[in-house]
């Protein structure tokens, strides 16, 4: 909870069993000098490659999605360290904002997103019939033709940002930040890559089954998507309850 601010304090400790006001949390944290950290400002890192063919914007901004494997954001960032710039890729599901792929790698080529979107497929096996969509910024490893031959592969479906800000890859855009301000900034100086990529490793795992998240309610990525699949398990059940009744 030492990236939490107040609201997320309070509602940890809700979850936990912990009856306690939200105004307590907050001039408790207050008296002790505790705040929750502050995202910094979007650095640039696409390079675009106007010869490069473009797939459509299939998203046009709008990051929803009805169920898992219905649409994934894929983007990297750099962190600073005493051997140079490393660079980490992610690719998230929409629904849950579930992180399901990630690496760390010394430079910025092809092989470092593909390495991502190959774990991605492995931990999800998305089926062709689910139409997933992947979407990115207009970067030239998103729209190599490598990348775009793996994805056609396995049936999955681009998407490429069609105004060219950050705005186009919004939610990717927002886990990049929360991972900066929550791990990089506070841990900061990195020494080695290898740091880094322990390091990320640890957040992703607490990102994705502990992280309490506004928009799905103040529960974690993984506690959502375990929800939407008993729901579906209960509902499929509904018909032969019926049926055993009567």
């Amino acid at each position: 909870m030492q990236v939490y601010g107040a609201q997320k304090v309070w509602r940890q400790l809700r979850r936990e069993g912990t009856e306690v006001a939200r105004c307590t949390v907050e001039r408790l944290m207050r008296r002790a000098g505790l705040r929750g950290v502050m995202r910094g400002k979007v650095v640039k890192t696409t390079i675009g490659n106007a010869a490069a063919p473009c797939p459509l914007d299939r998203v046009n901004r709008q990051f929803k999605a009805q169920r898992p494997n219905q649409l994934w954001v894929s983007d990297f960032t750099y962190v600073s360290t005493w051997q140079g710039f490393v660079y980490v890729a992610f690719v998230i599901d929409v629904f849950a904002r579930r992180i399901v792929g990630w690496r760390v790698s010394s430079s910025m080529r092809t092989d470092f997103v593909l390495d991502a979107l190959e774990q991605a497929l492995y931990a999800r096996q998305p089926e062709r019939d689910d139409a997933l969509i992947h979407h990115s910024d207009r970067g030239s490893q998103y729209v190599s033709i490598r990348y775009s031959e793996r994805l056609a592969e396995a049936g999955v479906e681009p998407s490429v940002g069609s105004k060219r800000d950050s705005y186009d890859n919004a939610l990717a855009e927002t886990i990049n930040g929360l991972y900066k301000a929550e791990l990089i900034h506070r841990r900061a100086p990195w020494k080695t890559r290898e740091a880094v990529e322990l390091a990320t490793l640890e957040w992703v795992t607490w990102f994705n089954h502990h992280r309490l998240l506004e928009p799905l309610g103040y529960i974690p990525p993984a506690e959502a998507e375990a929800n939407y699949y008993r729901q579906l398990s209960e509902q499929a059940m509904t018909p032969d309850s019926h049926q055993t009744a009567s």
